[in-house]
C-alpha cells in the first residue's frame, strides 16, 4: 500500500509542477508531461515500477478520449468524413508504409523486416494529436478535420497489420509465439485466433453491430432508470461501465478498443445523455492521459539512449521528414491549403503509441531481433517528445509568416468602396452584415475561410476572400476614408492584430470590437478600441433577466433589475480598464487588484439598495 501511495504522489506532483510550468511557456500540456515522466524515471526505476504495465493501464486514457471525441461527432457528420476517412487516411498509410519501408530497406534489413518498420512507423499518435489540437482549439479547423480523419484510419489500419505481421517472420530472430501468447493487444485473449480468417471477420462485424444496437436501443432505457436514483455517482460508474465494457469486447475479438468506444459515441451523439456522459468521462480521461504521457517520458531507456543517441536522433529525424513528405502531398491531393496544410503535416508526423504493442508483437513473432526492437522504441519516444514543438512551430512561425503568403489562392480584389467594413463573416459577423443590409446600408466584407465563402456565394452573399488583418487589403477597401469597422473575427491574437492596426493608423474610424471574455474589453481597451461589445455579454444578461421573472418578478421589473446592474457593470469596467496594463498580466497587476476590491465593495451595497427598491415596486 505505502509503494502504491508514493508511486500516485510522485505521478501527480511531476504533472502539477511541469504542466503548469510547461504551459506558460507555450510547449503545451503534452510536452510537461513527458518531461515530467522524464524527471521521474530516476526514481520508478529505484522504487522498481513496472512502466510497462502502467503504460498499458494509462492506454485506457486513450480510449476514453476516442468515445468523447465520438460524442461531439454525430453520424451525419461521421458520413461526411468518408472521402477523408479512406482516401485521405488510407494513401498516408500505405505511402508511408512503403517510404519507411524503402529507407529500412535500403539501410540493409531485409524486406520483411523492413515492411515491418515501415507499418509500425506509419501510425501516429491519437493522444498526443488530439490533446493538442483541442488545447489549441484547431480540432474543428480543416487541418484539424483532416488530421482526426486519418487517425481513424489508422486506428482501423491496426487490424490488417495485426494480421499481416506474422506473415513476415524471420526464423533467424527467434521461434514464433503461439497464437494468443502475442495477441492483438499485447498478450490480451482473443476469442478469434482460432478461427478462420471468415469466421474472425464475422465476428468482428457482429461485435460492431452490437456496439451499435446497444448505443442505439438499450443505453437510454438503462441510463433512464439509474438516473431515477438521483445519485450522480451511479451515473458516473455507469458512463464508466459502458466504456469498459465495450473497451472488453473489442478487445476479446482482435479489435482496437479505442476503435469500438469511438463508434459508441458516435452512436450516443444525438442522445439526451450525452452531455452527462461526457462530463462523467471527461475527468478520468485526463488523468489516465496525463499518466499515459507521463509512463512514455519514464519509459526511455536513458541509458541506450546516450549510448546510440546519434542513431536514435538521426532516425527519429528520418521518420519525421519521410512522413511530412507524405503528409503534405497526400494532404494537397485532398484539397488542402495553406496554414490547414501545414497543420496537417505538422501534427502527424510521429510515430503512435500503438507502435509500443506492434513492436512487442513483432518481437515475438520473430519479424524484430530485440536490438532492433530496443532502437525503435526510443525511435518512437523521440519522434512523440517532438511533437509538441512542431505544433510550436506551427503557431509562432509557419501560421505568421509562412502561411500569411496567397501561394494557392489570391487576395479577392476588391471593387468597391463603402462605409463599413466587417472584418470575418462567421456567426457574428454574419449577423451584422444581414442587419446592416436589412436597413439598406451597404458593408465590405473580408473573411478568411474559403469554403465558407463558396457556400455564401451560392446564396448571392458577396464576401472578398482576404486576410482582414493585411494592412494592403484594408487599403484596397478603402480602410482611411471607411466611417467604421467591425471586428468580428474569431481569435483573438487576430482581433488584437487588426484593432491595434486600426486604432494606431486611423484615429477617426469607428472601431467596434468583438471580445473573447472580460479580460479581453480591458486589453482591447488599453489599445484605444471604445466601442467593445463581450460576445457571450448580451445573451447572459438576457438568460439573467429570464431567471429574475422566473423567482416571481414581473417583466417591466425584471428588465430594470437587469438595467441597474449593467450600468453598474459598465462604469466599474471603464474605471478598471484605466488601470490595465498591456505588459503585465492581470493577475499580477497590483493596482488593478485593487481597485477591483475597491469597487467591489463600493458597489455591492448600492446595487443591492437599487435591486430591494426595483422588487419593490413591481409586488
Amino acid at each position: 500500500m505505502t509503494g502504491f501511495l508514493i508511486l500516485a504522489f510522485l505521478i501527480l506532483v511531476a504533472g502539477l509542477v511541469a504542466v503548469p510550468i510547461a504551459s506558460r511557456l507555450g510547449l503545451g500540456s503534452v510536452l510537461g508531461y513527458l518531461l515530467a515522466g522524464m524527471a521521474i524515471a530516476p526514481l520508478l526505476a529505484a522504487l522498481r515500477v513496472d512502466v510497462e504495465a502502467l503504460q498499458v493501464f494509462a492506454e485506457f486514457g486513450v480510449v476514453m478520449m476516442l468515445f468523447i471525441v465520438g460524442l461531439e461527432l454525430e453520424p451525419k457528420q461521421l458520413w461526411a468524413m468518408r472521402g477523408k476517412l479512406i482516401g485521405t487516411g488510407g494513401g498516408q498509410v500505405v505511402l508511408t508504409t512503403l517510404a519507411l519501408a524503402a529507407v529500412a530497406l535500403v539501410s540493409g534489413n531485409q524486406w520483411q523486416t523492413a515492411l515491418a518498420i515501415g507499418m509500425i512507423l506509419a501510425l501516429s499518435s491519437t493522444a498526443i494529436i488530439v490533446q493538442s489540437l483541442n488545447e489549441k482549439g484547431l480540432m474543428k479547423s480543416e487541418g484539424g478535420e483532416a488530421s482526426f480523419s486519418v487517425l481513424l484510419f489508422q486506428d482501423v489500419a491496426v487490424i490488417p497489420i495485426l494480421a499481416i505481421l506474422p506473415l513476415l517472420a524471420l526464423p533467424q530472430f527467434g521461434v514464433v509465439a503461439a497464437a494468443g501468447e502475442a495477441g492483438a493487444h499485447g498478450g490480451g485473449f482473443d476469442l478469434t485466433a482460432d478461427m478462420s480468417a471468415w469466421m474472425a471477420a464475422l465476428v468482428r462485424v457482429g461485435a460492431v453491430a452490437a456496439v451499435a444496437f446497444i448505443g442505439n436501443y438499450l443505453t437510454r432505457p438503462i441510463f433512464r432508470f439509474i438516473a431515477k436514483a438521483n445519485l450522480r455517482e451511479l451515473f458516473t460508474a455507469a458512463g464508466l461501465v459502458f466504456v469498459i465494457g465495450i473497451a472488453l469486447l473489442m478487445t476479446l475479438v482482435g479489435l482496437s478498443p479505442a476503435l469500438g468506444t469511438f463508434i459508441a459515441g458516435v452512436v450516443l451523439a444525438n442522445s439526451e445523455y450525452r452531455h452527462e456522459l461526457e462530463s462523467d468521462v471527461d475527468p478520468f480521461k485526463g488523468l489516465l492521459l496525463g499518466l499515459f504521457f507521463i509512463t512514455v517520458g519514464a519509459g526511455i531507456d536513458f541509458a541506450l539512449a546516450f549510448e546510440r543517441f546519434g542513431e536514435v536522433a538521426f532516425w527519429a529525424a528520418v521518420v519525421i521528414l519521410v512522413k511530412i513528405a507524405v503528409l503534405l502531398f497526400v494532404g494537397r491531393l485532398s484539397g488542402l491549403r495553406r496554414e490547414s496544410l501545414w497543420l496537417f503535416a505538422l501534427a502527424l508526423p510521429q510515430a503512435g503509441e500503438f507502435a509500443f504493442v506492434l513492436i512487442s508483437f513483432a518481437v515475438g513473432n520473430a519479424i524484430l531481433p530485440q536490438d532492433m526492437a530496443d532502437l525503435l522504441l526510443l525511435i518512437v519516444a523521440l519522434t512523440m517528445l517532438v511533437t509538441p514543438l512542431l505544433f510550436i512551430l506551427f503557431d509562432k512561425v509557419i501560421a505568421h509568416a509562412y502561411c500569411g503568403a496567397s501561394d494557392v489562392r489570391d487576395t479577392d480584389t476588391i471593387e468597391v468602396e463603402n462605409p463599413i467594413i466587417i472584418a470575418g463573416r462567421g456567426r457574428v459577423g454574419g449577423i451584422v452584415d444581414r442587419m446592416l443590409d436589412a436597413a439598406g446600408h451597404h458593408a465590405t466584407v473580408i473573411d478568411y475561410n474559403s469554403q465558407h465563402l463558396e457556400n455564401l456565394k451560392k446564396f448571392g452573399i458577396k464576401t472578398y476572400y482576404g486576410d482582414a488583418t493585411r494592412p494592403d487589403l484594408l487599403a484596397s477597401a478603402g480602410i482611411d476614408r471607411a466611417r467604421i469597422l467591425v471586428v468580428a473575427l474569431d481569435e483573438r491574437e487576430q482581433i488584437d492584430k487588426l484593432v491595434r492596426y486600426a486604432c494606431d493608423n486611423f484615429p477617426d474610424l469607428h472601431v467596434i470590437a468583438r471580445a473573447k471574455d472580460r479580460d479581453h474589453v480591458y486589453h482591447l481597451w488599453a489599445m484605444g478600441c471604445r466601442d467593445i461589445v463581450r460576445e457571450t455579454y448580451d445573451s447572459a444578461l438576457r438568460m439573467g433577466r429570464s431567471v429574475y421573472e422566473a423567482l416571481g418578478h414581473d417583466r417591466q421589473a425584471a428588465i430594470a433589475m437587469v438595467d441597474a446592474w449593467e450600468a453598474m457593470d459598465r462604469t466599474s469596467m471603464r474605471e478598471i480598464a484605466d488601470v490595465y496594463r498591456l505588459d503585465i498580466p492581470a493577475h499580477e497587476n497590483e493596482a488593478l487588484l485593487a481597485k477591483i476590491r475597491e469597487l467591489k465593495a463600493e458597489w455591492d451595497p448600492k446595487l443591492r439598495d437599487a435591486m430591494d427598491e426595483i422588487a419593490s415596486r413591481g409586488r
